[in-house]
């Protein structure tokens, strides 16, 4: 009545399912930590380290591709919370180096992981403006608020819904927040 053969095969194809997916968690929490590491040294104006931190990601991010594809790979909920953060980061490092905010070369990555990432690339946007404040860097600042809204008024094309709708809500407040930075900037002067 039963097929040992076809639940053998159910239980080796299981097992290695398991396997990998222990795999792409390690490794895309080594991914996810490393990224918060890039955010807080650049937060700390230290872009080599940032730069170095980035390319080891990177690689990481290719070797996870190579060894398992990527559609194995955005199965996992890990690996997208360290692709989001990944970039996030590197689209941080960006706007500190002068760069545009672009599509990330020779990585593969979602529509999601892009859009997430930009979103909370906001908040940290505010947060290094609520230091420049802090610092009284208020040319700075206006930088900042302008790249903001640049980034807003791309975002506000899209029909965010779902998960990539709380980002995008998350945005709106950071560019509240660099607007209330930049109205108390002026009132005290």
């Amino acid at each position: 009545m039963i097929d040992k053969k076809f639940f053998q095969n159910l239980k080796k194809d299981y097992e290695k399912q398991i396997s990998e997916r222990r795999q792409i968690i390690g490794l895309s929490q080594v991914i996810l930590h490393s990224s918060k590491r890039v955010i807080f040294a650049l937060h700390r104006n230290d872009i080599k380290k940032s730069k170095i931190l980035l390319d080891k990601i990177e690689q990481n991010l290719l070797k996870l591709e190579k060894k398992f594809g990527y559609n194995r790979l955005i199965q996992e909920g890990s690996y997208k919370a360290g692709a989001e953060e990944y970039v996030e980061a590197k689209m941080f490092y960006k706007v500190i180096a002068k760069q545009k905010i672009s599509k990330v070369k020779g990585i593969k990555l979602n529509l999601e992981s892009y859009l997430g990432g930009i979103c909370d690339l906001t908040g940290e946007l505010a947060r290094r403006a609520v230091n420049m404040a802090a610092e009284g860097r208020i040319k700075e600042v206006e930088k900042i608020k302008a790249e903001i809204n640049d980034i807003m008024a791309e975002l506000v094309k899209f029909d965010m819904t779902g998960y990539l709708r709380t980002k995008y809500d998350q945005a709106k407040n950071s560019l509240k927040k660099i607007e209330q930075i930049s109205y108390e900037i002026k009132i005290r002067k």
